[in-house]
């Protein structure tokens, strides 16, 4: 993959501290923000905050929050991607890679603040995810606004404009409906009554379907952080894919998917088409091939390459960043831009990486 320094902005955000054998010299420790996208305030506010000592989870989160209030690209926080309902829903995740903690919230509704929901299900409970109205009321219940309306005039005009064209395109495959808006049913036919899938061909390859998926119609911010002492976060937060079947639930939330982080070995992050995307678990791969010496840039091809054997039109993108501070990206079927935050640099700067 070819990579260029170019003007700053960005959606996935990591922020790591190095120490000794990375970037710094022997012994020093500092941090670096990497993040998806050139969504330069997102880093700026992660940057700020790690580097006035805050520690990697807490960084992520103001980094992932700030892209919220922002509504980076339509497609994190509210007022974006409307369901066919035409309501907007909040997917978010945050893992501190030191104690392998995970909180996460899905199809969350009426609640703009993802990350911090995501990380009061890791403060406050046992569990790993929380989803639906329920997710909503534990939200709200531990102090965080509403119920609010996450949709906007924006995401209200998309879906009305949607409606208009008779609901093309969805995500509904295989099915039936007298209206081409639904209700839809399955198709009736032996080879579907069996199981089959008639979207495989014999080489166990599946047909287009990210035709949904762009920078501007689906994406995530993901965050990972290395603080001052040394400990490594990772965060993502988005409000999903544009006009998706009510209930669904993408790889934002989905720890191993949409991000991963060990403190012992570094971390990924990932964005585009979720609902391919999370049956591989690209940032999990990405981790687990770091750890067994593979380089950040061969173990984000390799992952990437993974998921393209089997789906070669879809649409994706990682990035890997190893405890010493190398990072690089892996895309398919679209360019890919990631931005990096480090002391030595006065501002964020954007890398672009080709198919």
């Amino acid at each position: 993959m070819a990579t260029r320094i170019q003007p700053v902005t960005s959606i996935f955000i990591f922020i790591l501290l190095f120490t000794g054998s990375g970037i710094g010299s022997l012994g020093q420790q500092y941090q670096l923000v990497v993040s998806t996208w050139p969504f330069v305030e997102a880093v700026r506010a992660a940057w700020r905050a790690v580097d006035n000592g805050s520690s990697a989870v807490e960084a992520v989160v103001e980094g992932c929050s700030a892209c919220e209030e922002l509504r980076c690209d339509g497609t994190v926080g509210p007022g974006g991607s409307p369901d066919e309902n035409g309501e907007t829903t909040i997917d978010a995740m945050v893992m501190n890679g030191v104690t392998m903690e995970v909180g996460a919230v899905a199809a969350m509704r009426y609640v703009k603040d993802g990350i911090r929901a995501a990380r009061l299900v890791m403060q406050h409970t046992k569990h790993t995810l929380l989803a639906g109205e329920k997710a909503s009321d534990f939200a709200i219940s531990m102090g965080l606004p509403g119920p609010t309306n996450l949709s906007s005039l924006e995401s209200i005009e998309k879906w009305k404009k949607w409606k208009k064209d008779r609901c093309q395109p969805n995500f509904w495959k295989d099915v039936v409906s007298a209206d081409r808006c639904g209700p839809y049913h399955p198709k009736n036919d032996t080879q579907h009554s069996m199981g089959a899938c008639s979207n495989v061909d014999l080489m166990g390859t599946m047909n287009a379907r990210s035709f949904h998926f762009g920078h501007h119609s689906h994406d995530t911010i993901s965050m990972a952080v290395i603080d001052k002492m040394g400990h490594v976060a990772v965060g993502t937060s988005t409000n999903g894919a544009t006009f998706k079947i009510p209930g669904r639930v993408g790889d934002g939330p989905i720890a191993g998917s949409s991000a991963y982080a060990d403190a012992e070995v570094g971390a990924c992050g990932a964005t585009g088409d979720g609902d391919i995307m999370m049956r591989f678990l690209p940032c999990y791969q990405v981790v687990e091939s770091m750890r067994q010496g593979m380089d950040p840039k061969l173990a984000a091809k390799d992952a990437i390459s993974r998921i393209a054997r089997k789906f070669p039109d879809f649409i994706g993108a990682v990035f890997a960043v190893n405890k010493t501070g190398v990072h690089a990206g892996a895309c398919h079927g679209w360019t890919f831009q990631y931005s990096v935050r480090s002391p030595e640099m006065h501002d964020v700067q954007v890398f672009t990486v080709l198919p």
